[in-house]
């Protein structure tokens, strides 16, 4: 692909693998449904199915490419996808031409290379047999990989949280089989594929698997991450996830929600550092009205709880400091919920995407805080910063889960009650107070200092340009 006059840049290219990954995948499962059920009927005609033109190694001499391929691609499947008539369809087959309909709106075939093209379907259909098990896991590896990448790509990068972060979220809010699961702004589905690995050893029977599935929810405003992660849900099992929505969450009216609205659990990391469209603002009641992305979505994740409900949430130290309409939001936030926990992660965890740092606030709903405790997640040792080639590993947070469920104050935790919140005008950024204070010193006391270290440099200089030259005999 990089070959390609086409592909530009990571984005695109993860782009382009993706509709391909999704739509090899998708045919893979729908010959398992024609299996299984005779009655099937795919909604995608057959001269446009997987098989039909991607298999280089079936079709021989006969598999399209270059301009043939690109005829195909650009001139009769993409049209097709884009206005599959859902009216014309029922049961499995309306479910799924649903599904394709959602991915394929708004993707794209990048590549101007025909042959090259070719190439790449090969080897995607040669190394991928999604009815195997074996291949099936390794994929699921791999995949994983291809999503780590979109950190280094661009804008794209808000999509993917570390899945060290996501899986400690998803296991302290703990969701149950039976309960609702919503990730209103889910990117790659990083939330969603641990939440609902979390709960899969729950299900017992093929009818709680099928409950399991249906009650994993989510929404994505950005093609490029909603297709992925479709397809990381279908590697996760869930054949037509359809309960991912392409969709912006913030565009409904806060008020139009209702009790069929409400989830049982919300894990979520919503955008943050960017403003909302114009007009979505509208959709809050005046006191939070905020065209800050992050702000808006705690407000949403607040509304959407039932009582009794959890939610884990990342958020940036933008929002615990915050004042104005950040205050109001906070001060709702603790007078309607329980914010007991927040863990406060370090610089670097989504670089190089952005260096703002970040926490992970739980809380319940249906109870008022009566004091927040906070934990400072530490760098591994040996670290000063996350990387590619060192990210943000799940045995980090060790120490937290060990804490969780026992806690007392140290060197990394320490509890405030909620009268010192309110006292300090609703600010979560509250410091480490075991943390050595550095202070400040008097200006005239540092310049003195320096001036002291500057001289010893300087006599120190003299020293040893006197003592070279002693060496080399121009004493």
């Amino acid at each position: 692909m990089r070959k390609d006059a086409g592909v530009d840049g990571d984005a695109q290219r993860i782009g382009q693998l993706g509709w391909m990954l999704f739509f090899k995948i998708y045919s893979d499962l729908e010959l398992q449904t024609e299996l299984e059920d005779p009655s099937y009927i795919s909604p995608i005609p057959a001269p446009l199915r997987w098989e039909a033109w991607a298999d280089g190694e079936a079709l021989g001499k006969d598999a399209p490419t270059g301009d043939d391929l690109l005829q195909l691609i650009d001139g009769q499947l993409f049209p097709t996808m884009k206005e599959l008539n859902l009216d014309e369809l029922s049961g499995p087959s309306h479910a799924r031409a649903a599904l394709l309909l959602s991915v394929f709106e708004d993707a794209h075939n990048y590549m101007k290379s025909g042959v090259l093209l070719r190439q790449v379907i090969n080897k995607i259909n040669q190394d991928i047999d999604f009815n195997s098990a074996p291949t099936r896991h390794l994929f699921g590896e791999l995949y994983e990989g291809i999503l780590r990448d979109l950190q280094s790509a661009g804008n794209a990068g808000e999509f993917y949280t570390p899945r060290a972060a996501t899986q400690f979220a998803v296991e302290m809010v703990d969701p149950q089989l039976g309960e609702l699961v919503l990730d209103p702004a889910c990117g790659t589905g990083g939330f969603l594929t641990g939440a609902l690995e979390h709960m899969r050893p729950q299900a017992k029977t093929p009818q709680d698997l099928a409950m399991l599935k249906a009650n994993i929810r989510g929404v994505e405003k950005k093609a490029l991450p909603h297709l992925l992660c479709t397809t990381n849900l279908m590697i996760h099992g869930v054949e037509v996830p359809t309960t991912v929505r392409h969709g912006n969450t913030l565009a409904r009216p806060l008020q139009s929600y209702g009790p069929d609205d409400a989830v049982d659990v919300i894990v979520t990391n919503p955008p943050f550092g960017g403003m909302e469209e114009d007009g979505i603002e509208n959709n809050f009641p005046t006191e939070f009205r905020t065209r800050e992305t992050a702000d808006l979505f705690l407000v949403l994740v607040m509304e959407l709880l039932k009582d009794g409900g959890r939610a884990a949430i990342v958020l940036p130290d933008g929002t615990l400091s915050g004042e104005g309409i950040k205050t109001r939001i906070k001060k709702r936030l603790v007078e309607e919920c329980n914010l007991h926990t927040i863990v406060r992660l370090p610089n670097g965890v989504f670089a190089p995407y952005t260096p703002i740092k970040t926490n992970l606030l739980f809380f319940q709903k249906g109870e008022p805080t009566k004091e927040v405790w906070f934990y400072e997640h530490p760098y591994p040792e040996g670290y000063k910063n996350y990387s590619k080639t060192k990210p943000m590993r799940l045995k980090e947070f060790d120490a937290e889960r060990t804490w969780w469920n026992d806690r007392s104050e140290g060197e990394r935790s320490w509890c405030v009650p909620i009268e010192k919140i309110i006292g300090a005008e609703y600010n979560l950024d509250i410091k480490n107070p075991y943390t050595a204070d550095v202070g400040y010193e008097d200006p005239d006391v540092l310049l003195d200092r320096y001036s002291l270290a500057s001289n010893a440099v300087t006599e120190a200089q003299e020293a040893l340009r006197s003592s070279l030259a002693e060496a080399l005999g121009y004493a």
